[in-house]
């Protein structure tokens, strides 16, 4: 496939009258492969323009500067006169366009379903997926675990919950081209901050919460809002897909017209009100609480540590089903998502049947059993909210000990370091702290950061341990029956990031080979 280059860069400053075919447009010099036309991001630590000369030499046919970077464009416009180059203002806001351009716009022939919000996003995204598929509709999925794109499940290795624009207009392309009719996309503030989630053409905003986080990159509480309030603002710039086939309603009654843009928000969430008023579209209340006032309702009844028994209220009718995930936030999670795939024509026949048969999520509350005599639970959980929510769920299923293995992700909020340690303090027996992507922080001084807190947060049973495989096998060797050992903070996650290096890493590969290994013993 190839588009001219002027065709998918209208606006800006050409420095070249020449024309030229594109086969590809990438923001990665190292992906640039001959024919590509490649944007140059300025980045926090590094600048795209930096790797001009490394896109040409990888073949790129055209470049996309910024024209504050001049110092940096010009000498290499005037030593390849014959490579196109185009001047733009604002590089990251070019990106989306001039990617989505060249894929034909794919966003404009699904229907999309954006979650966005401090936690329970990748829950609250499979659960969503699962809803829409089990209705009949070839759904894919982008969240910071993995892709789902005609069918077929990979993993996400671009080490980022939302990807940048050139790898999520790709991905909806292919979903296009693979018969996928619905998208069900995580975004983060940062992507929506730094316009990766432009050019998503969102039908359905789902709001998942907020709490402290991510202060170190918007400032304040106040911008993080601001910047996951973009999505709900981007409902009112909705375009109805291109072809009926993508439309919402199924056998249930929901119709099969196109369904309106819609938010979906929880009905206690104290920022119900600024989600509903940030648009001009319907909004759907969901909740989990059984006696709060909702369009779509899902409320447990018996509780243990890998699920609810629940009941689905929506207004074409309620059902009883099984949510195999524990803990109250999950309910939560499973209402939003429930609320998304109403407002798509998702009756409650087929909420109860992706529930009853919900594909394990990956890294979320997910239990490693090698056959030991006690429980390990792998959870994401990486900040104060979560990981006491985590500890929360569990504690009142634990005979034994609460024995917790964490650490802080490094250059995040440095109130993750405090939040958690203090959840650690209050719920868990003993707890061991380890690393978790440390990236540029020293390892040592992290854990001795963190236990600082938690000796202040009133906490007494602790090792530290940097290496966070060691720190795994210290809490497997202290477990008894009827203990549980949660490992929190990275779930699925692929890599462990240090200053110098990117390890390969799961926490639960890791986990089962040392119990494995204690069981052998």
């Amino acid at each position: 496939m190839s588009r001219t280059l002027q065709s998918i860069v209208p606006a800006g400053q050409h420095l070249s009258d020449s024309d030229v075919a594109v086969t590809g447009v990438t923001q990665d010099s190292r992906s640039v492969t001959p024919g590509a036309a490649f944007v140059a991001l300025p980045g926090f630590t590094v600048d795209g323009h930096q790797y001009l000369d490394a896109a040409i030499a990888n073949g790129a046919a055209a470049l996309i500067v910024q024209s504050d970077r001049q110092a940096y464009w010009q000498p290499i416009a005037d030593a390849n006169p014959g490579t196109p180059i185009v001047s733009v203002d604002d590089t990251r806001s070019a990106l989306p366009a001039i990617a989505a351009a060249f894929h034909d716009h794919p966003a404009r022939t699904l229907t999309v379903v954006g979650v966005t919000g401090t936690d329970g996003k990748s829950t609250t995204t499979y659960l969503t997926h699962a809803m829409l598929s089990a209705a009949g509709h070839s759904t894919g999925l982008l969240n910071g675990i993995e892709f789902h794109v005609g069918g077929k499940w990979s993993r996400n290795e671009t080490g980022e919950t939302t990807p940048e624009a050139d790898i999520i207009q790709a991905k909806l392309a292919e979903m296009v081209a693979a018969g996928d009719t619905q998208a069900v996309l995580e975004v983060s503030s940062h992507a929506l901050e730094l316009h990766r989630a432009d050019q998503i053409n969102t039908q359905t905003a789902v709001f998942t919460g907020l709490s402290d986080d991510h202060l170190d990159f918007h400032g304040t509480r106040e911008q993080y809002f601001a910047a996951k309030l973009k999505l709900f603002h981007s409902l009112d710039d909705h375009q109805v897909p291109l072809s009926p086939r993508e439309a919402g309603g199924d056998a249930e009654g929901r119709g099969g017209l196109p369904a309106p843009p819609a938010a979906v928000v929880r009905a206690e969430d104290p920022l119900r009100d600024a989600i509903a008023s940030a648009h001009a579209q319907q909004t759907v209340i969901a909740t989990a609480t059984p006696d709060a006032m909702a369009d779509v309702s899902i409320l447990a009844g018996s509780q243990d540590s890998r699920g609810s028994d629940v009941r689905v209220v929506t207004p074409a009718g309620a059902l009883g089903a099984r949510l195999p995930l524990p803990g109250d936030y999950n309910l939560g999670n499973a209402a939003l998502a429930a609320g998304a795939a109403w407002s798509l024509g998702v009756g409650p026949v087929a909420i109860q049947h992706a529930l009853n048969n919900l594909r394990p999520v990956p890294g979320r509350m997910e239990p490693v059993d090698e056959g030991q005599p006690f429980t390990v639970i792998v959870d994401a959980a990486a900040t104060g909210p979560a990981l006491e929510l985590a500890l929360q769920t569990l504690r009142p299923h634990v005979d034994g000990r609460l024995i917790l293995v964490f650490g802080v992700a490094g250059e995040r909020d440095p109130i993750r370091k405090s939040s958690m340690a203090a959840a650690a303090a209050r719920h868990a027996d003993h707890t061991v702290i380890t690393n978790e992507n440390p990236r540029s922080e020293d390892p040592v001084e992290m854990v001795e950061e963190i236990a600082a807190h938690f000796a202040e947060a009133g906490g007494t049973s602790l090792d530290k341990q940097p290496d966070r495989r060691e720190a795994i096998r210290r809490a497997m060797s202290l477990a008894q029956p009827d203990d549980l050992v949660l490992i929190a903070g990275k779930g699925a996650e692929p890599t462990l990031i240090y200053a110098d290096r990117v390890e390969p890493w799961d926490d639960r590969e890791v986990t089962r080979s040392l119990v494995a290994e204690l069981l052998s013993r």
